[in-house]
């Protein structure tokens, strides 16, 4: 492939089709993290023979032993059966963490700090936590529902106590211009609004999307099915396609606690 076809390409389509690179060094630099033979045994050891045991015996081990594959892992740690792990060096887990069956925790990339979760926080199943050189930061006591989508090109922080519910998505970065109509928009320059900072305290309901330079303010709520394309205030409620504020929470705090405990 020429230098002027890679540039038709995205950074990771172009690493992936690089000639010039072996499938082993593919591999090693955007799966395992790190080239090596060491890193390389240590990687599969730990993907290929403790990944999918299954019952209280593969929780037990992995909670155990990941410490030897990942960052670092906090105390009384629980992770599922086939967790697909990719660059575990980049990721962090606090204690008593929680991560279903079937989640993706993909941490690659050479800039950022990767993927960190703070104490007690819980990822439902099938759940994809993905960087491309970005990072991903999610606060204590923050409860992702299953099949939700976290992908980070900049920065996505996410802050204690926040409730997302199914199938929500968040993107930071992932823009590509679009004013040049001579080349498709995959060729065209790519860039971050800023990421997504997701204060404390947030509620997402079902199917909510987050998208880039967004900042979510403490206390809010988007509920389900929206998509967030502009700041939203503390306390407030927002809906729909876009998201806008339809109700504030600090007017009338004392009826939203005698009908929600803020649960999903």
């Amino acid at each position: 492939m020429t230098e002027s076809e890679r540039g038709n390409q995205t950074p990771f389509q172009a690493a992936l089709t690089d000639a010039r690179v072996s499938a082993l060094q593919k591999y090693q630099d955007i799966v395992v993290g790190e080239r090596g033979l060491g890193a390389l045994l240590r990687y599969e050891f730990f993907t290929c023979g403790l990944a999918g045991v299954p019952g209280a015996l593969g929780l037990w081990l992995r909670g155990r032993l990941y410490r030897y594959l990942l960052g670092h892992v906090g105390r009384n740690v629980v992770i599922g059966k086939n967790v697909t792990i990719r660059n575990p060096r980049r990721i962090s887990i606090g204690d008593s963490v929680m991560i279903d069956d079937g989640c993706v925790l993909d941490a690659k990339g050479r800039d950022g700090s990767g993927i960190t979760l703070r104490a007690n926080v819980v990822i439902g199943r099938n759940t994809v936590l993905s960087c491309k050189g970005g990072s991903i930061d999610i606060g204590d006591n923050t409860n992702i529902s299953v099949n939700c989508t976290v992908i980070s090109e900049s920065s996505v922080r996410i802050g204690a106590n926040v409730l997302f519910a199914a199938y929500c998505y968040v993107i930071a970065g992932g823009n590509h211009g679009t004013d040049r109509t001579d080349v498709a928009v995959i060729q065209q320059d790519s860039f971050s609004k800023g990421g997504v900072v997701i204060e404390d305290n947030v509620w997402l309901g079902a199917s909510v999307n987050v998208l880039d330079g967004v900042r979510i303010e403490h206390d809010a709520i988007a509920g389900a099915g929206s998509v967030v394309i502009r700041d939203v205030p503390a306390f407030t409620v927002v809906a729909g396609i876009p998201a806008k504020i339809i109700k504030s929470r600090s007017q009338s705090a004392t009826e939203f606690h005698s009908h929600d405990n803020g649960r999903v």
